[in-house]
């Protein structure tokens, strides 16, 4: 064979702007006002008219994420070769086939090493978060420290050349690497107690204050007639090197970039190396460069002093800073390091740090705020009231109990939480099957299942009428996630969850809506109507309108409609007889198209369990015609045969309600006996079942299957005690989870409901005591029957810790008391009262021989050292909507600072990169334990805490925990002293 292709590619240059400076300054002094003018061409070089964007930002935030623009719009075609050609006479290796069998993920080890790009270049490099400087040879980067500051600005490179043009030098290196191979930054001055040498004047000295980190952005910039653009700008007052893109673009679709680079310098410069934050109790050394851009060596005097933010007040005293000048001497084309001790006492508000440097020729300096938190932490710290059937429940808060122990705790409230009968938040649920959006026949369905239930319900009993009424207006209809915001660590706001809770309460609030009489009639109507215009001439329904025919929504709707017959709801049926006809013969089919000699050991699919569940709703009326009975006979047999093949437990619980309804009761009974076997009982969380892990797969869903064990355990076995069980799982599920889909709502509420609404009737209140003290239950939430309570921090004593629930009827009820104080953050000790668990540790990575290790510190660690902080997490039940806070000692950087989604260990989360602390917000928490790792960077000498590790269930906040802070001590400062 020869094969050969031809391609033409069209260039486009008739397409493409030439951008151009006309007047453009490589060199500015912070807070110049300037301007730029380029000059816009279009393909023969004449001057174009043309739009233009533009801006110019810190070039040092390249190294977390580079920031580029296109060159040119990419809508014009270009033709990529595509042709290929295998020939296929010849016998294919096995090495070919090997994408076919599972292969181990083997991570790739690589050792440590400096780019090419780089050596020659480090001497004096100084990079955003990351300064390298003095570097006077390379040498192995294991044994290199590295010191990081502030912000960004070029140094001179190895060969004492200007690195402020297009050298190589002025290149922005990436944070990783800076952060992996740190070099030895020159040693920090001390202070020097006896110098009293004549100086300049330091109070002369104007700092530099506006640090923002974009110069500007222009929009919208138009150019002349002379195809010129003018930008006018002050220049921050921040020493770095900006980077400057345009991008132009006409209304012929042509298109160009401009880029250059910018540097704000001065001959001498003072950057100081403040911590993003400080926190009472800090003792820190606070560090700042003066680098000597001149070709003389300056010696002079440099000042570090804090004022309050607010009143203006120095705070140097008080911070002991009692030596805030130092002398400098450094020579030409170099920088030095010195630095102040401070210690942070109580009562510290935000402060103005202030930073001078003065010689005979020159002066430089640097203004900013730094916030100080409070040592003293708000806590709020759950104890979970979970009760179930009658009886009297004693629960201890041992950390309340033993509060009156600590010197500095003090009380800020408690409250006092009961849901009486929390099967009415199933009834909440019912408006998300109402107000679901897509037009899908499921959807539909779903509409009518809603509606029918509704219907069925307001009319069962003129008592829960009532509660409907009482209930518009009223905080019920609220979405979990926004109720309670007072006792939760992250407000809602500060969330991804904050759509799902507005989506949540619309619908709860549509309850009024949903419960209308005419409203009722209304939509049922129109969805049956609606359901019967969708459905196919042969009986079955497509997935969506216009689709073919779609075997299992039609099961789906065909057995929904069974399931509302059984509850004793009025609808018509006959969309779901055609349906059953249509399905028959997809049994029959299905039958005829199995080999003869594979039929005795043809094993069952979760879909013909399905199918045989459904059916037998309509076995009275509906009976399977002669036509098909073979087959149905055939599946049914293997059913009583085979059933342990289907190895998910909601296909064997069909079987065991098809069988019971056929006759086969025995084989029915024998089937629910093994799964009753297979069965964990708990407690607080009633029966379950270990393989409700989430799954793709619709007969794995955890929700529907437990629904079905409810219909399974009552019709097959009459086991009431069993079925109760399972009842107070599913209950459970709602009080930290969020029914998510249409199918799991309705699953779950026919199984709540299928014994009629007696479990919705009672309006008996769980009696709740603390010590000696009963709490009298007042406004009252109609249906669930929730009352709180809330003290205020004078009213709270150590022996409410002593809590006493007494519940008068069968059935679930939770209940929780939230106790807040504020305590010393290195008193606290961890909070485990709750399912979750949560452990903090701190390791330093080590790099030996072997490779890199993580050894738990015991003792000092060292400026430039990296730090791995681990969260373990345990859970023993699945939870959503999960937040989880960690605080960060305030000498320390993270080494991540971009925001990302993360999936590790089977769970996926966001994890948020803040000054203060790092955030991961966690969809979806499967029981079981995790752990998270991040890593920190040591930038200042010290004695300060970790702070501690939060989480909590934005769904139920009564589900909370924290551990302890540790504390770190870099190069301890009281050693000295001892």
């Amino acid at each position: 064979a020869y094969m050969d292709q031809r391609v033409v590619e069209v260039p486009w240059d008739n397409k493409e702007l030439t951008l151009s400076w006309e007047r453009f300054t490589s060199k500015l002094r912070p807070g110049q006002e300037e301007t730029w003018t380029a000059v816009i061409r279009g393909p023969d070089a004449e001057r174009a008219t043309a739009e233009m964007v533009a801006t110019l930002y810190d070039q040092s935030l390249d190294a977390f994420v580079p920031h580029n623009w296109i060159s040119g719009f990419t809508g014009f075609r270009r033709e990529q070769p595509n042709l290929s050609s295998a020939f296929q006479n010849t016998a294919r290796p096995l090495l070919n086939l090997r994408g076919n069998w599972p292969q181990p993920s083997v991570p790739t080890l690589r050792y440590r090493s400096f780019p090419q790009a780089i050596v020659g270049y480090l001497q004096g490099y100084q990079m955003r978060r990351g300064r390298w400087e003095n570097a006077e040879r390379l040498e192995s980067p294991l044994m290199m420290r590295g010191t990081f500051t502030g912000r960004a600005a070029a140094g001179r490179d190895a060969t004492g050349h200007e690195p402020w043009g297009d050298a190589p030098a002025a290149m922005a290196f990436d944070m990783e690497v800076a952060e992996t191979y740190g070099l030895v930054a020159t040693p920090i001055a001390e202070a020097d107690e006896d110098v009293t040498a004549p100086g300049p004047d330091l109070d002369l000295v104007q700092a530099r204050e506006n640090l923002e980190e974009t110069a500007f952005f222009m929009p919208h910039l138009t150019s002349d007639e002379n195809g010129t653009v003018r930008m006018t700008f002050t220049m921050p007052e921040a020493l770095t090197q900006w980077k400057f893109m345009g991008f132009a673009h006409d209304r012929a679709l042509r298109a160009g970039l401009l880029t250059g680079t910018t540097v704000t310098a001065k001959e001498l410069m003072v950057q100081p190396n403040p911590p993003r934050f400080l926190r009472e109790g800090d003792e820190l050394e606070f560090t700042v460069r003066v680098t000597n851009r001149s070709e003389e060596r300056q010696t002079g005097r440099v000042r570090l002093t804090f004022t309050d933010a607010r009143t203006g007040e120095a705070m140097d005293a008080a911070l002991g800073n009692a030596n805030t000048e130092q002398d400098f001497d450094v020579p030409a084309l170099e920088s030095r390091t010195y630095g102040w001790r401070i210690a942070v006492p109580d009562g510290m508000g935000v402060l103005v740090y202030r930073a001078v440097a003065a010689s005979d020729r020159f002066s430089d300096g640097e203004e900013a705020y730094l916030p100080v938190l409070s040592r003293r932490i708000f806590v709020t710290e759950s104890l979970p009231l979970p009760m179930r059937g009658p009886g009297t429940r004693t629960f201890t808060f041992d950390k309340l109990l033993a509060s009156g122990a600590s010197g500095t705790l003090q009380h800020k409230g408690l409250t006092v939480q009961m849901v009486s009968n929390p099967a009415w938040y199933a009834v909440l649920a019912l408006p998300y099957l109402m107000e679901f959006p897509h037009p899908c026949s499921e959807q539909i369905f779903n509409r009518l299942y809603a509606n029918g239930l509704a219907r069925h319900i307001a009319t069962a009993d003129p008592r829960l009428r009532r509660v409907f009424d009482q209930w518009r207006g009223t905080e019920t209809l609220t979405s979990p996630l926004e109720q309670n915001e007072d006792l939760k660590a992250v407000i809602l706001e500060e969330t991804p969850w904050v759509r799902q809770a507005q989506r949540e309460s619309k619908a709860r609030r549509n309850v009024g809506v949903l419960f209308d009489q005419n409203r009722l009639d209304e939509e049922q109507a129109r969805a049956q109507w609606q359901l019967t215009q969708q459905q196919l001439a042969g009986g079955a329904w497509p997935w969506f309108p216009g689709g073919p025919p779609n075997d299992f929504i039609t099961l789906y709707i065909a057995t929904g409609y069974g399931r509302l017959r059984h509850l004793g709801v009025e609808i018509d049926v006959a969309p779901a007889r055609r349906a059953w006809t249509y399905l028959d013969n997809w049994l029959t089919r299905l039958y005829l198209d199995i080999p003869e000699e594979r039929r005795d050991r043809y094993r069952l699919s979760p879909r013909i369990a399905l199918y045989l569940y459904g059916r037998t709703f309509f076995q009275a009326d509906h009976q399977v015609a002669d036509a098909h009975r073979e087959a149905f006979d055939f599946f049914v047999q293997q059913a009583r045969t085979y059933w342990l093949d289907l190895a998910n437990r909601q296909s064997q619980a069909h079987l065991a309600v098809a069988l019971h309804r056929l006759g086969h009761r025995a084989d029915a009974e024998r089937i629910m006996r093994s799964i009753r076997e297979r069965a964990v009982h708990d407690d607080e969380m009633g029966m379950y079942w270990r393989d409700t892990e989430y799954s793709w797969w619709w007969y794995r869903a955890p929700i529907e299957t437990q629904a079905l064990m409810i219909e399974a355990f009552d019709e097959v076995l009459g086991d009431a005690a069993s079925v109760e069980a399972c009842k107070v799982w599913l209950l459970k599920q709602k009080q930290t989870r969020d029914w998510k889909t249409t199918k799991a709502t309705a699953d779950a509420v026919y199984a709540l409901l299928r014994r009629g609404t007696d479990v919705l009737a009672s309006d008996a209140l769980v009696e709740v005591k603390l010590g000696e003290r009963v709490i009298e239950p007042r406004d009252v939430e109609a249906g669930t029957g929730f009352y709180e309570q809330r003290f205020a921090g004078a009213e709270v004593e150590p022996e409410m810790g002593r809590v006493t629930v007494t519940k008068v009827d069968e059935g679930v009820a939770w209940g929780s008391v939230h106790w807040q104080y504020l305590e010393d953050i290195a008193r606290i000790t961890p909070h485990e009262a709750t399912p979750l668990k949560l452990e903090k540790a701190v390791y330093r990575r080590v790099h030996t021989p072997r490779g890199p290790v993580l050894e738990r510190i015991d003792g000092a660690v060292q400026v430039g050292d990296e730090l791995v902080v681990r969260l373990v997490l345990r859970t023993d039940r699945d939870m959503e909507y999960v937040h989880l806070k960690d605080h960060r000692p305030s000498g320390t950087e993270p080494v991540n600072v971009l925001s990302r989604y993360r999936f590790q260990d089977g769970l996926a989360y966001y994890e948020s990169t803040r000054d203060t602390a790092s955030h991961f917000f966690i969809d979806y928490l499967p029981k079981g334990t995790y752990v998270f790792e991040y890593a920190l960077r040591v930038q200042h000498r010290g004695v300060y805490e970790t702070g501690l590790a939060r989480i909590q269930c934005m769904y139920a906040p009564e589900f909370n925990s924290h551990s302890a802070s540790v504390t770190l001590r870099v190069e301890d400062l009281s050693a000295d002293d001892e």
